[in-house]
């Protein structure tokens, strides 16, 4: 298994998508944010069911960045309680993960 993670978060715009994508590019917590538009969101919050559309953020990082990140994606977010979820990567392309170690801090 290697030290790198996926973390997921969605957005209420493509503006602030956009911008925290840059910003953890930028601050190289991330070497690479996908943004996925148009997901449909269901939930619970504070006791009724919501529905939302949001933008899916995609963001490649490793398992020694992960509280920088997180510190710094609530930051930049506009929800009161941001989804953050880190899933591991247990295997990939040597090359791309070689790619990913470089462009990080």
């Amino acid at each position: 298994m290697s030290d790198k993670i996926v973390v997921l978060s969605t957005c209420g715009s493509a503006e602030e998508a956009a911008s925290i994508a840059r910003a953890l590019v930028e601050r190289r917590l991330a070497a690479c944010v996908n943004i996925v538009p148009g997901v449909r969101s269901v939930y619970r919050w504070k006791g009724a069911v919501e529905e939302a559309g949001e933008w899916l953020l995609i963001v490649k990082s490793s398992q020694a960045l992960f509280e920088r990140l997180e510190e710094e994606l609530r930051k930049m977010h506009s929800y009161e309680t941001p989804e953050i979820v880190a899933l591991p990567v247990v295997a990939g392309s040597a090359s791309y993960l070689e790619w990913l170690s470089a462009e990080l801090a």
